[in-house]
């Protein structure tokens, strides 16, 4: 397991101006050992604006990562709709409101038939966290299948299968992993090996005397890498678990919303329908708002024996947030600006692959892209650091994922453009030249 922040500050380390520093000394003083700071060389933000990030001395920085903000820092839209929200009301779901039926209803919209219900979260660990809640009643079974290295949210329950987080944090015995859906590692097919991998968790569940419940995967595998490709790679492994007694649950919190330049959700990329969806943060563009769609069936027998009420989950404000985010998507043509930029974003790295030998293997699809950083054919997470942290001097922020923080994970606004791209490839040459 890697470290969950392979680039991150460490005291001590670094030598910072006598301002940082005292910053940094508050900072954990007040929050504590287990926060963690971005780059080797913190950055103290203080404004945003689009896909650009400005520093306490005015420095402009381009966000080349922050899939929070996806429609763009401040979007001025979003920004009013949450304000006159806020001026008016603001309370749970357990009054009536319109703006939260209108919110589901057009989520929904964007969603397969088979999807019946959408229930509100503030966070994607939450979603994940109520999704096996409903699983584990729905099958009455409790194991969880996970990639290698995935994430899902930082809840005791989702924890247990978010291996990401580091030895630290141990995977449950109910949990068992599989890799992700690598064609390097699975040849000649990788639906039918990275179904194998699922069926063979499943076989050892039940030798352990474990019901099977649960296979959820983050539809881009953004933490096991960034595999985007071949399309359709997740049809066999959701049918092994779906025979196994078990459901499917599609982590859309890091390639939902247009991400992937391919419709509205990461998982249409596979042609397959999941039990259920979790959602998150871009859903709110920096609003604390998430959601769990599901199959009506799924939640029937939850539904039956306990209620549900989240006291932020789904207020008013939250809801005025989601819809104005679903119009800017649609109204700025957000989904088609991530699949045309997002495709010459992939080819300019390609190219600066060919010319620099660190770089490798280039994934993608849409604005979601992972670069593979290496030394003589292997993968060097040590040179990935090298590289955000020289690009954070550079005026570029991006981070590094994989298991072994080798790949360079690069997840702008939607709003990025063809100039944007040009500006991250010129940073980038100038660090890829200093080695």
């Amino acid at each position: 397991m890697q470290d969950p922040m392979p680039n991150a500050f460490r005291p001590g380390a670094t030598a910072l101006p006598e301002g940082e520093a005292a910053l940094v000394a508050r900072r954990q003083a007040a929050l504590g050992p287990a926060y963690r700071l971005f780059y080797e060389h913190p950055l103290h933000l203080v404004r945003g604006e689009g896909v650009w990030l400005y520093d306490a001395g005015g420095r402009a920085y381009l966000d080349t990562y922050n899939n929070v903000a996806s429609c763009g820092h401040c979007h001025p839209r979003i920004v009013a709709a949450m304000a006159e929200q806020a001026g008016l009301f603001a309370s749970h779901t357990r009054y009536l409101h319109d703006r939260v039926l209108t919110l589901a209803e057009r989520l929904l919209g964007t969603m397969p038939a088979e999807m019946g219900h959408v229930m509100f979260t503030c966070t994607g660990s939450e979603a994940n966290d109520l999704a096996l809640r409903i699983a584990r009643a729905a099958t009455g079974g409790t194991g969880v299948i996970v990639t290698e290295n995935a994430y899902h949210g930082v809840t005791a329950s989702v924890a247990e299968f978010s291996p990401s987080l580091g030895s630290g944090v141990p995977l449950g015995p109910h949990v068992r992993t599989v890799p992700p859906p690598d064609p390097r590692r699975f040849a000649g097919d990788s639906a039918q090996g990275f179904a194998d991998a699922v069926q063979a968790a499943i076989d050892d569940l039940n030798r352990h005397g474990i019901r099977p419940a649960v296979l959820i995967v983050d539809t881009i595998f953004s933490s096991d890498g960034v595999f985007a490709d071949p399309t359709g790679v997740l049809g066999p492994a959701v049918a092994a678990i779906r025979a196994a007694g078990g459901i499917f649950i599609a982590d859309e919190v890091q390639p939902g919303f247009g991400r992937t330049g391919a419709g509205m959700w990461g998982f249409s990329r596979h042609g397959i329908v999941p039990d259920m969806i979790s959602m998150g943060k871009p859903m709110g563009n920096g609003y604390p708002l998430a959601a769990l769609a599901l199959r009506p069936e799924v939640i029937a027998e939850f539904g039956q024996n306990a209620r549900y009420f989240n006291t932020f989950g789904g207020n008013a404000v939250a809801a005025a947030v989601g819809n104005a985010v679903l119009d800017v998507i649609a109204d700025e043509g957000l989904i088609e600006n991530a699949r045309t930029v997002g495709a010459g974003f992939a080819d300019t790295l390609r190219d600066l692959a060919r010319q620099y030998a660190g770089l490798g293997q280039v994934r993608a699809a849409g604005l979601f892209l992972g670069v593979d950083v290496e030394t003589d054919g292997h993968p060097d997470g040590a040179r990935a650091g090298r590289l955000v942290n020289g690009l954070r001097e550079e005026g570029v922020l991006i981070s590094a994922t994989g298991p072994k923080g080798h790949v360079l994970k690069i997840r702008p606004p939607l709003t990025f453009s063809a100039d944007n791209v040009a500006f991250f490839a010129e940073r980038l040459e100038r660090v890829l030249r200093r080695g």
